[in-house]
């Protein structure tokens, strides 16, 4: 089972779920979509994919990294991208 929450700003969709060991955090806009994962308990790096079951593009420790590169994935500014708070402490 799988615990979802999702935003909406900038015509940017977030949805962050926690699914198969793995914290989820999609974007989804007109410019694609991005994911940023890690592993449940939260010591793993981050993981950049082009979606939730998406191709590996990088990985990152910070999580301002890894929304970075997800913003540029979608072709918006990072700070575009709205983080619902349970995602706020993903990184290490």
């Amino acid at each position: 089972m799988s615990d979802t929450t999702a935003v909406e700003a900038n015509g940017i969709a977030a949805r962050y779920e926690e699914s198969d060991g793995e914290r989820l955090l999609t974007f989804s806009g007109t410019g694609g979509s991005a994911t940023v994962a890690q592993n449940v308990d939260g010591y793993a790096m981050l993981k950049v994919r082009t979606g939730p079951d998406g191709d590996e593009v990088e990985r990152y420790y910070g999580f301002d990294m890894a929304l970075d590169h997800a913003a540029e994935l979608l072709g918006v500014p990072a700070g575009d991208l709205p983080v619902p708070d349970v995602a706020a402490d993903m990184g290490m």
